[in-house]
């Protein structure tokens, strides 16, 4: 694992020191990790829902759609 040393105003190391203590890390680097973590995940989501977004529609969800979902979830359950 590589280094990485970061430079904060006081205020800003203030608030990482009382995250670490109230959530329970072990050090401010473990919370920061935690928060680049949490980042990539947003942005993984997001880019899939931005390439769902985009994609075209494969059926159109009306009702009709619906209550054909719902007999074969019927079917499925009544073991037919």
């Amino acid at each position: 694992m590589s280094t990485m040393n970061l430079r904060l105003p006081e205020s800003l190391k203030d608030f990482v020191n009382a995250q670490v203590s109230a959530r329970g890390y072990s050090t401010s680097s473990e919370y920061v990790r935690e928060l680049i973590r949490k980042d990539l995940d947003r942005q993984l989501l997001r880019g899939l829902i931005l390439d769902g977004a985009a994609s075209p529609r494969a059926v159109v969800a009306d009702a009709d759609y619906f209550d054909e979902l719902r007999s074969r979830i019927d079917a499925e359950a009544s073991g037919r």
